[in-house]
């Protein structure tokens, strides 16, 4: 997303930060912490501090990384500070395909650093509490699908315990060419698969290709699957409304989901749609309680647990499906008939 926008980028200050754990600190029970969105956690100079901060008030903390920052050191104090779960992005199996999606030949080094970290939660050196538990996430594409069956048993040998699958959220054109949702996206009608406690899968085409891959990867791997669970039984659901959970950018300002903290544009099938940035404060502004319990935002959650939106992304044929702006049942910006995060195509760890 970043390589197309001209939103400026930063660091949230400590100053900014404190301030959350501050609002945190008395809500109960306190709620998990999840280091992630669109940038690298580990390149923020403080986020040892940062995750210390949030153990000490007692918070469950999480963080997704491309890996190649897990280095020894920071591994370390991983396992001593006791971050419950490391999420780690690996969208191939095989160095070539990784760095066709990754846009560099970096496996090997991540592959090695997981390796490491696997040794030392045993390590007499450091504190083996077992954690932090690993979680592999994995964006599935045309051309990296096949992968999949692979990446879960690379991921198993490496220790993960969960997989969280998402689709591409299609930026450019090309991304377009890649999605595996496209026939989906005008389904109205539920369309299941079997899954797991331990993959989290989105919805996407259900056809020989895919229903094959999606086999191999429970069979190869030995995985067991569950008969109440589909592939888009978050439908017409927000899953950050759902799950309580509010999104904090580096600045201050808060959203209700991570897609409505930066502006920016994907391709909704063939139309190319602008998704507006949302807050509902800035918790340099006022405490992050305050901004959860304020009536409009309040009033916004009720509206997005009902679910009363136009279907874009079914339609998709007049000119407000282009953006969040408002659509044709009258709703005003943030609009959320065409997010593929509540139409169960995009999903985050």
């Amino acid at each position: 997303m970043r390589n197309i926008w001209q939103e400026q980028n930063g660091f949230m200050s400590m100053e900014t930060y404190e301030k959350i754990i501050e609002s945190i600190r008395w809500i109960n029970p306190i709620p998990l912490f999840f280091f992630g969105g669109i940038g690298e956690p580990l390149a923020h100079p403080n986020i040892r501090e940062m995750v210390t901060l949030a153990k000490n008030i007692g918070a469950e903390v999480e963080l997704i990384t491309n890996g190649i920052l897990l280095d020894e050191a920071v591994s370390i104090w991983m396992i001593e500070l006791g971050l419950d779960r490391l999420w780690v992005s690996i969208d191939g199996a095989k160095p070539e395909s990784y760095a066709d999606i990754r846009l560099g030949d970096a496996l090997p080094k991540v592959i090695s650093n997981l390796k490491q970290l696997k040794k030392l939660k045993v390590n007499p050196i450091t504190i083996p509490t077992g954690n932090p538990k690993l979680g592999i996430a994995f964006v599935a594409m045309q051309r990296n699908f096949k992968d999949l069956p692979d990446v879960v048993g690379l991921g198993k040998k490496l220790g993960a315990d969960l997989f969280s699958i998402s689709n591409v959220l299609p930026y450019t054109e090309e991304l377009r060419s890649q999605m595996l949702y496209s026939r989906s996206l005008y389904i109205s009608y539920p369309h299941s698969i079997e899954n797991s406690s331990i993959i989290n899968l989105p919805r996407f085409d259900l056809n020989e290709p895919t229903l094959r891959i999606v086999s191999e990867t429970f069979t190869k791997n030995n995985i067991s699957r569950l008969n109440n669970k589909t592939v888009d039984n978050s439908a017409n659901l927000c899953p950050f409304v759902n799950k309580s959970s509010i999104s904090v950018r580096w600045d201050g300002n808060v959203s209700p989901c991570l897609s409505l903290l930066h502006s920016h544009t994907s391709y909704l099938d063939d139309t190319f749609r602008t998704t507006k940035e949302f807050f509902v404060g800035s918790v340099n502004a006022k405490p992050l309680l305050d901004i959860w319990n304020d009536l409009e935002y309040v009033e916004l959650r009720e509206r997005l647990m009902t679910f009363d939106f136009s279907p874009c992304t079914m339609c998709n044929s007049c000119e407000m499906a282009e953006s969040n702006l408002e659509d044709c049942f009258g709703n005003v910006h943030p609009t959320c008939g065409g997010c593929l995060w509540t139409q169960g195509f995009i999903k985050c760890p």
